[in-house]
């Protein structure tokens, strides 16, 4: 039964937006520039956010006036030696930042500690949390990510801080939405994105869901590169020039080959890092030693590591293997000027630290992790950093594409973040600043013939337009709920994030069927059981969408009148769907999981009542061993054809032309219905003259048999490239009809 009795608000629900859960803020404090104040009142509003801000944009700050803000204790993690940084930050603030290593420890108020101590905390006792850095979660084990979504998963107010994400690391994203509670993970990508052949780990976002992916996104958190991004002055924000000089080490031959080979493989690209250790770690210390200004020495081997801090002047190392409180004090040494030059890996260091006293950065050992690589040279070339910035590469010419392979991943890496940015600029910006945006409005239209009336527009809206008791017969295809297929708008009942939603938004039009459609007379469906799978189900098998239609006719009063079920090509489905159950390889692993193809079903519900106009199907005799129908009368032999319950005879490439209505963004090609189902269907259930109804008009294809067989037509269509097509379709079956009956007077 649907709860919803008001349309309009049915279709608020289908709203991806991310609830408010939130305060209302106070003035934030004075030291912050107008962007950063903006962003931490909409996240105060928000209650549960994040904020998704490039390096040196001032994170930090808004994250402790948040915090500050919040009614009751509320708990900073952060990366090891951020801790002390962000304390210190706080200050500034007119504000105590207490960081503490366990429980016994905690007073009321703020507290920060390190990730890696949340196992020390009652976290129950803090009624807000902030992930300082939050990208990092994704670099711990399943397990870690997964006790920090638990930990905080009743906690009232969240805030999740990182430089700008990955755009094209959609676990990234989905592991924020889980944190703030808009959407789980797998949700996300079941809703969101689809995955292209066989590669199930690769995600796409699906063509008309980019606007709504985004603007969900934007309902729950705000990206930001530069001011600008958001509508402000970039004033002080503009980064020095970063130049990038690659060095590359000429490999000596130790193998036993007569020359030297491009490491093809990640095995042998660390081999060769080993083998060039001492040529790479003389040419840094050669630049190093030379000047006399801080650096910053990346590394990815232990031994490269030790050989610089032998080799260089000065040179101290942050290693793994320290206890925090060594590393942290480190760091802090080296933010302060105590250290002038720092050799650690980014694995360590590369999140979050603020060191834009220092101007050149070396790369003795390079990972084909483009971020590690990003998040490393950011910790110095970041705004508020004055001078030119010098990144030296070292490798050797052995290790192959490394350094191609991270600017390609940085070049990709900068188009998508404009993508990013360009999607989400004007919500964010209606967000945070709170000016107005234009929305798509939705559209109505409408094309007439003599004999038939398409819209353009909702097909519940268009059946409330209908006089009752005006349909002589309606056949359609439902659609088969599959997110953002043909288009994005709510109210395309394909759009439905779960099967609950379909069954709320198909009532509303079997509904309007049952009050439209003459007593004693007929509705025609074509569906199909869906198969369901692993990543959007959470197992394999079959759906009984065809009983879920059933049930909701009769629901509302209609009868169970007939069906037929109509035979398709397994083969066919199989090359076209790569179903696991039909592939024939399936038949030796384990047959318990193999099954037969999935048929179409044409199913028939009947309005009770007196049908005042009978539909006359007269039967005609056999002449020879030839059936035919004469003035729309069924043969014997084509009835006995018709009556069977199983249609063994339908071509399925005999259909309307539909490539011209084909969307861009389509994730499918258009499925018109068979126009021999719908010819069957009206020769069996209507009469000459009456009006037949599809709501689901697509490109026309049950308008265009009405036409054709001496019918009216009436139908609606959503998506305006489907309603266009459809309305050439039926204005050329109106000339075709006309030209037949001439012919025939």
């Amino acid at each position: 039964m649907n709860k919803h009795t008001d349309y309009a608000e049915f279709l608020g629900t289908k709203q991806l937006i991310h609830e408010s859960a939130g305060i209302e803020p106070k003035e934030p404090h004075p030291c912050l520039f107008q962007f950063q104040r903006d962003i931490v009142k909409w996240a105060l509003r928000r209650g549960r956010a994040c904020i998704f801000a490039d390096c040196g944009m001032g994170k930090t700050f808004m994250q402790i006036e948040w915090a500050k803000q919040i009614p009751g204790d509320v708990l900073i993690l952060a990366p090891l030696a951020v801790a002390s940084q962000t304390v210190n930050e706080a200050a500034k603030l007119d504000c105590e930042v207490r960081y503490c290593r366990d429980k016994s420890e905690v007073q009321s108020g703020i507290t920060i500690t390190n990730y890696e101590m949340l196992e020390h905390f009652d976290v129950s006792r803090f009624v807000g949390v902030v992930l300082d850095e939050s990208s990092i979660i994704k670099h711990f084990d399943g397990k870690m990510r997964t006790e920090i979504l638990e930990a905080f998963k009743q906690t009232q107010y969240k805030l999740a801080c990182t430089a700008t994400p990955a755009p094209n690391d959609h676990m990234e994203l989905g592991n924020h939405a889980e944190f703030v509670g808009a959407m789980s993970r797998t949700e996300m990508l079941s809703m969101f994105f689809v995955h292209d052949g066989g590669d199930t780990s690769k995600w796409r976002l699906k063509g008309h869901a980019q606007a709504e992916f985004w603007k969900w996104v934007c309902s729950w958190a705000v990206m930001i590169r530069k001011p600008s991004d958001l509508g402000y002055d970039d004033g002080d924000f503009v980064l020095p020039p970063c130049t990038i000089e690659q060095i590359s080490i000429e490999h000596q031959n130790s193998g036993d080959f007569l020359f030297a080979m491009e490491a093809q493989t990640l095995q042998e690209r660390i081999a060769a890092r080993r083998e060039s250790v001492s040529d790479r770690v003389q040419k840094c210390a050669e630049l190093v030693n030379a000047s006399s200004g801080p650096w910053l020495i990346w590394c990815n081997l232990n031994g490269e590591s030790d050989a610089l801090e032998d080799c260089i002047e000065d040179a101290v190392q942050v290693s793994g293997s320290e206890k925090p409180e060594a590393k942290s004090r480190k760091m802090a040494d080296f933010t302060n000027g105590k250290i002038r030059v720092l050799v650690t890996k980014p694995s360590i260091a590369g999140f979050g630290m603020n060191w834009q006293h220092c101007r050149n950065v070396a790369f003795v050992g390079l990972s084909d992790s483009w971020e590690q690589y990003y998040q490393a040279v950011r910790r110095c070339w970041r705004f508020g950093q004055k001078q030119d910035v010098k990144v030296h590469i070292i490798t050797s010419t052995a290790e192959g594409q490394v350094v191609a392979n991270i600017k390609r991943k940085e070049a990709d890496a900068a188009r998508m973040a404009e993508e990013m940015v360009k999607h989400m600029h004007s919500i964010n910006e209606e967000n945070i600043k709170g000016t107005g945006r234009t929305s798509d409005a939705y559209v109505e239209d409408v094309a007439k013939g003599k004999n038939y009336t398409v819209y353009l527009g909702d097909c519940v809206e268009v059946c409330r337009k209908l006089e009752d008791n005006s349909i002589g017969f309606s056949v359609f295809s439902p659609p088969f709920a599959s997110l953002y297929t043909y288009s994005p708008s709510d109210r395309d009942m394909g759009n439905c994030k779960d099967d609950g939603e379909f069954a709320a938004h198909f009532q509303f039009l079997v509904k309007e069927l049952y009050r439209v459609l003459k007593p004693g007379r007929l509705v025609s469906f074509h569906c199909m059981n869906l198969p369901t799978s692993k990543s959007h189900h959470g197992y394999i098998g079959i759906r009984d969408f065809r009983g879920e239609l059933i049930r909701a006719f009769e629901s509302e009063g209609f009868i169970f009148h007939s069906e037929v079920c109509i035979w398709k090509d397994p083969v066919t489905a199989m090359q076209r769907t790569k179903a696991l159950g039909l592939l024939h390889k399936q038949i030796v692993k384990d047959s318990c999981m193999s099954r037969q193809g999935v048929p179409d079903y044409l199913v028939t519900m009947r309005k009770p009542g007196e049908n005042a106009e009978p539909v006359e199907g007269e039967l005609d005799r056999w002449i020879g061993d030839k059936s035919f129908k004469s003035e729309g009368r069924l043969s014997i032999d084509l009835w006995q054809r018709y009556a069977s319950p199983v249609w063994m005879d339908i071509n399925p490439s005999r259909t309307l032309q539909k490539e011209s209505a084909r969307d861009e963004k389509d994730e499918r090609h258009i499925c018109p219905l068979q126009l021999d189902v719908i010819e069957r269907a009206m020769e069996l259930w209507s009469n000459p003259g009456d009006l037949v109804l599809s709501p689901f008009t697509g490109i026309g294809s049950e308008g265009y048999v009405a036409l054709l067989q001496g019918r009216r037509f009436v139908g609606a269509e959503l998506k305006a490239s489907y309603w266009k097509q459809a309305s050439a379709n039926l204005a050329l079956a109106e000339a075709e009809a006309k030209t037949t009956n001439l012919f025939e007077l």
